[in-house]
C-alpha cells in the first residue's frame, strides 16, 4: 500500500468515525476467508459495515477526530482488527452474538456506542441489552401516556357513576 492510499484510507476512516456514533472494534482472526464473506453479508444485510484494518491506520484515523476522546480504545488496537460500523448502538453485538453460535469468533475487543466506551469480550452481554434510541424513545411515549390514559378511563368510570347518582338524585327528588 503506497503512502498516498494509507492517507486516502485513514481520511475515510476518520470521515466514518466522525459521522459514526457506534462502531465495534474486534477480532476476526482465525475465521477463513468464506466465514469473513458470510459475516461481511450478514452485517451488510443488517445496516451495518464490516472493514479489517491496521491498527496503526485505525489509530491514526481516530486520533484525526479527537485526540482525548478515542484514547481508551487504544488498548484494544493489537492484533488482527476489524471495525463493525453501526447506527443502532446493540445491533452489532447481537450480529456477534448470533454468529458465535456456530463460530467462536468474531471477539469484541471494544465497542463505541454514543459516547460510552466498553472494553472487553465479556462486556458482550451488556452490549446486546442496550436499548436503541427508537426503543428508548418508545418507553418514554409509553409512560408519559399511561398516566393520561388513567386519568381518561378514572374520568370515564367516574362519568358513569356521577350520571348515575345525578339521576338517582333526580328521580328522588
Amino acid at each position: 500500500m503506497t503512502k498516498a492510499e494509507k492517507t486516502a484510507l485513514i481520511e475515510e476512516l476518520r470521515e466514518k468515525f466522525a459521522s459514526s456514533s457506534t462502531f465495534y472494534v474486534t477480532d476476526c482472526s482465525t475465521l477463513t476467508v468464506e466465514v469473513i464473506n458470510n459475516l461481511r453479508r450478514e452485517c451488510f444485510n443488517s445496516g451495518m459495515t464490516l472493514q479489517v484494518v491496521k491498527n496503526t491506520i485505525i489509530r491514526k484515523a481516530l486520533e484525526g477526530v479527537s485526540e482525548t476522546a478515542y484514547t481508551d480504545l487504544f488498548g484494544a488496537l493489537h492484533g488482527p482488527t476489524a471495525i463493525l460500523f453501526a447506527e443502532v448502538g446493540n445491533a452489532p453485538a447481537r450480529l456477534i452474538k448470533e454468529f458465535r453460535k456456530e463460530k467462536e469468533r468474531p471477539i469484541v475487543k471494544a465497542a463505541y456506542v454514543d459516547g460510552a466506551i466498553f472494553l472487553g469480550d465479556d462486556q458482550l452481554e451488556m452490549l446486546t441489552k442496550l436499548k436503541s434510541r427508537d426503543e428508548m424513545l418508545g418507553e418514554v411515549i409509553g409512560l408519559l401516556q399511561s398516566p393520561a390514559s388513567n386519568v381518561i378511563s378514572a374520568l370515564k368510570s367516574s362519568g358513569g357513576k356521577i350520571a348515575g347518582l345525578l339521576k338517582t338524585l333526580e328521580e328522588r327528588a
